[in-house]
């Protein structure tokens, strides 16, 4: 279960949010067999996803970030709903590359440089809102930081991190978001920049114990933060049985009477959290019918 802690200065003009993600990012692994690399590239794509969903208003809206870029990992997706609860999934999992030049993880490696990130908010309109950006870096935070400044126009820092084990667990992982509303003075940009500059990385100080309200407070020194709220986010996956039947009726009744045809089981696999449902020819057939009539 994660952690997830928001607090404001008391101008109300710097707003924060800090989530501790080490439980989440360890079901990631677990549930994808990732690499190193792609454990702290995907974890950092999720606990962006998580953040950025819990500052969502209606309760069943959702935000889904995806990542196409020229790196070896391919594709990536982090889907979260209001409550910060995130789904993932990356196209090649078991990336291996040497560390960069800094003798870490090299994620903007694997990632890419190339490419594009990709914001989808569904909030229950009529479309959702898509915002596409190019990358800046592949480090996934900086891209993520980008996002909010040209698609959104809201001064933002992002910090992301993840701290990857010998034997491929998770030792920590988290991340924080500032954004600053319009009304910010230049005393309490300059106050941000200082604080983030001295501070190490966040994955470190979870690594140490400092919780989120500390790492929040860091961030905000200076300027007097109230908590806001807090919330316990964890990966999860909405996958069911009838959801799946509802993606086979969308392929059309010829395509599914062709399944059926074959008299044998269908297996479908969940890419989210990898459940696997089964369904008899008869109930493909059954599905088939359902399509036609629709």
């Amino acid at each position: 279960m994660g952690n997830l802690y928001r607090s404001i200065s008391a101008d109300g003009s710097a707003f924060c949010a800090v989530l501790d993600a080490k439980d989440m990012v360890s079901e990631i692994e677990q549930i994808h067999k990732t690499s190193a690399v792609v454990t702290a590239a995907l974890g950092r794509l999720s606990i962006g996803a998580s953040l950025m969903g819990y500052m969502l208003k209606g309760k069943d809206d959702s935000i889904t970030l995806r990542i196409d870029a020229d790196g070896p990992t391919g594709q990536l997706v982090a889907v979260a709903d209001s409550m910060g609860n995130v789904k993932s999934w990356v196209k090649n999992p078991t990336v291996e590359l040497p560390l960069n030049s800094t003798g870490k993880l090299d994620v903007s490696g694997a990632v890419g440089k190339n490419g594009t990130l990709s914001v989808v908010k569904d909030m229950g309109m009529r479309e959702p809102y898509v915002g596409v950006i190019h990358l800046v870096s592949g480090e996934i935070a900086e891209d993520i930081a980008n996002y909010y400044a040209t698609s959104e126009q809201i001064p933002t820092v992002c910090g992301l991190g993840v701290l990857v084990d010998t034997d491929l667990s998770v030792k920590s992982a988290g991340g924080f978001l500032i954004q600053l509303l319009p009304f910010a003075d230049e005393k309490c940009i300059d106050r941000i920049e200082k604080n983030v500059s001295e501070m190490r990385p966040v994955s470190t100080l979870l690594n140490e114990g400092v919780t989120p309200e500390k790492i929040a407070d860091m961030l905000l020194k200076g300027l007097e933060p109230n908590e806001l709220d807090t919330s316990s986010p964890v990966y999860k996956c909405d996958c069911s049985r009838k959801r799946t039947e509802r993606v086979l009726i969308s392929i059309g009744s010829e395509e599914l009477n062709s399944i059926a045809s074959e008299r044998k089981d269908t297996e479908v696999y969940c890419h989210f959290c990898g459940k696997k449902y089964v369904f008899t020819p008869k109930e493909i057939a059954e599905l088939a019918k359902s399509s036609s009539e629709e």
